[in-house]
């Protein structure tokens, strides 16, 4: 049996905690990235890639497909019309999802043209129809992840006047990347990097609408810059930090949620994810499809370089290692052993 779809006969879905997230990534966070961060935090919200609604109602593949272990989970969706908006709303309330969020942060070409995105921003009208719309269809939270501003639109009063106008149609929960987005002349990477970072008007907005649910994202990347923003806003959305260095969403139950448990080694984490990768069905599904999500399992470990190297050359091609995740463990066991060995002899 694949592990695509689950059953939801004896389910129960646990509560959305919005304190902690792992932001939509596109190509990055799929159901077999989501299934491997869910088994290192209990209490994370994680997000899908942008699905966009031309996708969902005419695409011929499966783009709801998610595993029941990674509740709670969240679709993000990317589009316009509020019609097919509230359309895929209903379709993925019934698939299970908890939460369908609006994508109007993304600045890329193909999202602009699509009208829908960061574009968004100049026109807050749009983006109220369509929450408006989805709220009337589903009883899952609407959300919307914008930026601080877009072009010469990003003066607080721009943001605010956004905010005010989608918030009066009905959402009450916004995760702000605290960077405007640059329509002309940026690429995508560079609008994640090149704008500078204003956490305070993040800050400013959150003071201004108490009565909101406010998350803030960008350039944050420890736990201890997330507590500090914890004092200021409702949520922290973290991204490429957590797939660079995955092993880091083990301390936020404990960090963030205060819920002290004991969490899973690295180890653990390989041989869930190995028996996961056997569980796979699917006619196309190949070992890397899993692998690739988890290079950065021992960043900064001792054999960090060995298993990426390993899944990098024994995972892909035509014939695949089917063993390949608990056979670079194996690897990487082996220099941890021979480090261990060498330190002991030089401290004796």
């Amino acid at each position: 049996m694949s592990d695509t779809k689950g059953s939801r006969s004896n389910f129960v879905k646990p509560a959305i905690d919005r304190r902690f997230s792992v932001a939509p990534m596109l190509d990055w966070t799929d159901r077999h990235c989501r299934y491997f961060l869910r088994q290192l935090s209990r209490h994370t919200l994680l997000y899908t890639e942008m699905v966009t609604t031309g996708a969902i109602i005419f695409g011929k593949g499966d783009y709801l497909a998610f595993n029941d272990a990674e509740h709670p989970v969240a679709l993000q969706l990317g589009g316009s019309d509020a019609t097919d908006m509230a359309r895929c709303a209903v379709l993925a309330q019934e698939r299970g999802y908890d939460e369908v969020n609006i994508n109007v942060g993304c600045p890329s070409d193909r999202v602009k043209n699509g009208s829908f995105g960061a574009c968004l921003m100049a026109q807050p009208e749009m983006v109220a129809a369509s929450v408006k719309a989805m709220q009337q269809e589903v009883d899952i939270p609407v959300t919307v992840k914008c930026r601080i501003g877009i072009d010469d639109m990003d003066e607080y009063e721009d943001f605010s006047r956004f905010i005010d106008i989608v918030a009066n149609a009905g959402c009450d929960t916004f995760i702000v990347h605290a960077r405007k987005a640059w329509l002309k002349g940026l690429s995508p990477k560079e609008n994640r990097e090149v704008p500078p970072l204003n956490y305070p008007r993040v800050h400013q907005l959150k003071q201004a609408y108490p009565e909101l649910n406010i998350s803030i994202n960008g350039g944050i990347k420890t736990l201890e810059q997330t507590r500090e923003q914890l004092l200021q806003v409702d949520g922290v959305m973290m991204g490429r930090e957590i797939y660079a260095n995955p092993y880091l969403l083990s301390q936020v139950d404990a960090t963030v949620f205060d819920d002290v448990y004991e969490i899973p080694s690295r180890a653990d984490v390989v041989r869930i994810m190995q028996q996961y990768i056997e569980r796979q069905t699917g006619p196309y599904f190949k070992p890397w499809h899993v692998a690739r999500h988890m290079l950065g399992l021992f960043q900064n470990q001792t054999g960090g370089r060995i298993w990426r190297r390993y899944l990098s050359q024994h995972g892909t091609g035509k014939n695949p290692d089917p063993n390949l995740l608990m056979n670079a463990l194996g690897q990487v066991e082996h220099a941890q052993k021979e480090a261990a060995e060498y330190r002991q002899s030089q401290a004796g």
